[in-house]
């Protein structure tokens, strides 16, 4: 990763996230942290700390505590003067940043210091307050933007008017020894078997995700009562985050369709892999596009028939008829079509899709192709002249910056 211009020693990653507690930002903050400390670069990454701290640790990177979960202008100006003395301290080469209130903090560390900026669009920002707009587009102010997918990149291009030669498209990816179905034990089988409450001889739909309308859970259960079928347990996995009035509205709908018998609403789990083995199918079944959808990947890579609403990131991991299927948004009728379909299949042709699923996964979509193409932005940055606009060249000042929110 050096390039012939940089300053003596290993360039040095300062990462930039609100916080390390749980979830899909987090996740790929440890993973690039790992890539740059195996690359023999310095691996920094400031938040307000969490649980995941000493995973960031365990993988050769440095946390810096810094409370940058703060929205507020005086806050986002306190962490940019704050992190101004870390880039000098640390001699820091690149910030990357992953998330709007610390990335404006970030942005304006960069422009008084002349480290480069870099930022990873992660999701889809809603807009529904006038300044919101003005606020998202810090982060496609990187040299270069990394987007999770096609339609993130096509959005940044939209929304923000970036130029399409500053986007890098870097999907996210599986650890493929983790998602592996050879790789999970019986034992871990049995006990998340105990933890869904599967009745005997069952088949099993599962659906992994946090219980909130969007997600689609309401149209998973219509789709279900549509299939008919008595032999069909549905299992939601994911918490509702304090939704309880969510999570009582899909107790009432099951009910209502006389399938709440069938229906387990488990919570989180820690072994995601094990909750796959144990399904029949797998759904998404979002409303709203997702940026990328890192459960679809997981289904796919660990075999599972997989359904995946044809919006956003998932339409472009599922091949439609070949590794899985494409369902239009909140269209119960024909998710539970291709749920038949699925639950019909036979031995010989469940495990053929499930050879194409993992396969195609295996090809695109692992962790180590998201580290090494996350790194060559990196060594691109550090080795090319510059000449595209910078994070200082266009767009809000200082002065301009909007109020965040």
């Amino acid at each position: 990763m050096p390039a012939p211009d940089s300053p003596p020693g290993p360039p040095v990653v300062l990462q930039v996230l609100p916080s390390l507690v749980t979830g899909g930002v987090e996740r790929g903050a440890i993973e690039i942290a790992q890539a740059i400390a195996e690359a023999e670069a310095v691996s920094l990454v400031a938040s307000a700390g969490g649980p995941l701290v000493p995973a960031i640790q365990k993988v050769g990177g440095r946390h810096i505590q810094l409370p940058l979960q703060a929205k507020g202008p005086v806050g986002i100006w306190r962490n940019a003067a704050k992190l101004e003395a870390i880039i000098r301290a640390e001699n820091v080469s690149i910030v990357h940043a992953r998330s709007r209130a610390p990335a404006w903090s970030a942005w304006l560390a960069c422009r008084r210091t002349g480290a480069h900026f870099v930022t990873t669009y992660h999701g889809v920002y809603n807009e529904d307050l006038p300044f919101k707009r003005h606020y998202n587009a810090v982060m496609a102010k990187g040299e270069l933007v990394i987007a999770a997918s096609r339609y993130v990149a096509e959005v940044i291009q939209r929304q923000h008017k970036t130029p399409p030669e500053r986007i890098r498209v870097i999907p996210r990816g599986v650890d493929p020894a983790v998602f592996d179905p050879d790789s999970v034990p019986v034992d871990r089988i049995a006990r998340m078997a105990q933890a869904m409450r599967i009745p005997d001889g069952m088949h099993t739909i599962v659906m992994l995700g946090r219980l909130t309308a969007w997600k689609g859970q309401a149209v998973v259960l219509q789709a279900i009562a549509k299939l008919g079928r008595p032999d069909v347990c549905c299992v939601f996995v994911g918490s509702n985050q304090g939704r309880a009035k969510y999570s009582k509205e899909l107790e009432t709908l099951a009910a209502s369709l006389g399938i709440a018998d069938r229906v387990r609403m488990i919570g989180h789990v820690d072994d995601v892999p094990a909750a796959l083995m144990l399904s029949d199918a797998v759904v998404h079944a979002s409303t709203d596009p997702e940026a990328f959808g890192r459960v679809v990947i997981e289904a796919q890579a660990m075999g599972r028939p997989t359904i995946a609403t044809n919006l956003g990131g998932p339409a472009e991991t599922v091949e439609h008829g070949v590794t899985g299927w494409l369902t239009p948004p909140a269209d119960p009728d024909t998710m539970a079509h291709y749920l038949d379909e699925a639950l019909s299949l036979d031995t010989e042709a469940r495990h053929a899709l499930g050879r194409r699923a993992r396969a195609a996964i295996l090809q695109k979509y692992t962790v180590r192709a998201m580290q090494d193409a996350t790194l060559d932005v990196y060594t691109e940055i550090l080795t090319r002249a510059r000449t595209i606009p910078g994070p200082g060249e266009a767009g809000a000042t200082p002065e301009t910056q909007p109020t965040p929110g």
